[in-house]
């Protein structure tokens, strides 16, 4: 959980030498717009996208079996409603093996903070 945790944050601040260490040499991501990009290709696309987000918040996060971890959150960017998606962490030995990013739709207007993860983050 903690290193699913500590790569959202580094994300979430655009700290690439941090993720360089969670992140697997030979990991892949993969997302509706991505077909298992590796490490290199990951940190030089994704990561440039982190400070468009006027907010990125965690409001669940669940191992779902041991070396899994379900992360949903809410995001929003300029002009446009909240959204929420769903990310699957793999964790072999503390680095991430595998993300898979499922695109969700936008956030139900009134929804607040998620009981299983509250406050914001």
């Amino acid at each position: 959980m903690e290193t699913a945790l500590a790569q959202f944050a580094a994300y979430r601040v655009g700290d690439r030498q941090a993720a360089r260490i969670l992140l697997d040499e030979d990991m892949t991501f993969t997302s509706p717009q991505d077909d298992h990009l590796d490490k290199a290709a990951f940190l030089e696309t994704c990561f440039a996208t982190a400070e468009r987000f006027l907010r990125h918040e965690i409001t669940a996060a669940v191992e779902i079996e041991p070396g899994t971890v379900m992360l949903r959150y809410t995001a929003q960017l300029p002009n446009e409603p909240p959204f929420s998606n769903v990310e699957l962490v793999k964790v072999v030995d503390g680095q991430i093996t595998e993300i898979e990013l499922y695109f969700g739709g936008v956030e139900a207007k009134g929804s607040g903070p998620s009981p299983i993860w509250p406050g914001r983050h």
